[in-house]
């Protein structure tokens, strides 16, 4: 049975931890404010930008362009966007169980590591970790998923990947996040949006007209389609982190909270039953001596 020793020492342990979960809850709460503005106010762009995409190519026939068809590689590239901390539930969790049930086998998945959390998760996985940008995440910036949008056109004009694709969490609300895996390129027409929406096929007879050719525009507006998805994708998983730690930490508060209540009334008894078994022994000595 525990002494009253040791359940002061647990209960101050307990409380030391309360104070920590509480001060992490409100700075993610902070975080999450400016993030979430973020994420919302260019979710927009980067939704009409992929839909934008898709009607193009879906009015358009007979192109040959080398970015609408998979390379001869069977590499495919993953850029995965985790966190660099961990304490936020199961948000990196989900993102490593996203790549590992996509269905990508992991001797073809070359993974494009945005955070650390993803990169050592996988890599305990046995998953070759191409490239580590994970500094990126603390403060990304367009320019960072420009430059990551460069590097893998590259590769997959080089045919040393045949595909690529995004896996990172889409933001909803504070308290659900939804893990995403996206298809950058080829460009898939019969996928759903960033967000996993499907839209409503609408017929559309109008054929699309390209000036000066489709290769060129093509070679133009594509890096920043997928520059932009990326970017997007760091937004969105930003504001998905820091909402998922602001949740964690409040069940951390609240769990802690409630084992601080079950360890004062336990300490309480022990207490009370120390005091009545001090009482018993002077009445008992008190007795002897007057026997």
């Amino acid at each position: 049975m525990a002494t009253m020793r040791d359940i002061k020492r647990r209960k101050s342990s307990i409380e030391s931890t309360e104070q920590i979960t509480k001060a992490m809850k409100l700075v993610a709460t902070v975080k999450l404010q400016k993030s979430r503005t973020k994420a919302e106010n260019s979710r927009l762009y980067f939704n009409l930008m992929y839909q934008t995409i898709q009607e193009m190519l879906k009015k358009s026939t007979g192109i040959r362009h080398r970015y609408l068809k998979s390379g001869d590689s069977k590499k495919k590239a993953v850029i995965v966007v985790s966190s660099n901390r961990g304490l936020a539930g199961g948000y990196n969790s989900n993102i490593i169980r996203l790549v590992t049930e996509s269905g990508i086998p992991k001797e073809d998945a070359l993974i494009f590591a945005i955070g650390r959390k993803g990169r050592d998760g996988l890599a305990r996985k046995g998953y070759e970790i191409k490239a580590d940008y994970s500094d990126v995440i603390d403060e990304p910036l367009y320019s960072d998923a420009q430059q990551i949008s460069k590097e893998l056109l590259a590769m997959f004009e080089k045919n040393e990947i045949g595909e690529i694709y995004l896996a990172y969490t889409a933001f909803k609300n504070t308290v659900s996040q939804i893990p995403t895996f996206l298809k950058l390129l080829p460009v898939d027409l019969a996928a759903a949006g960033p967000k996993g929406e499907v839209k409503e096929e609408k017929p559309d007879l109008l054929i699309m007209n390209y000036e000066p050719d489709e290769d060129e525009v093509l070679d133009a507006i594509i890096p920043k389609y997928v520059s932009s998805l990326i970017y997007g994708a760091f937004l969105e998983a930003v504001a998905s982190e820091n909402g998922a730690r602001m949740t964690a930490m409040d069940s951390a508060t609240n769990n802690a909270e409630e084992m601080i209540g079950k360890l004062s009334l336990q300490y309480n008894r022990a207490r009370q039953g120390s005091i009545t078994q001090e009482l018993t022994e002077i009445i008992a000595g008190a007795n002897a001596i007057d026997g």
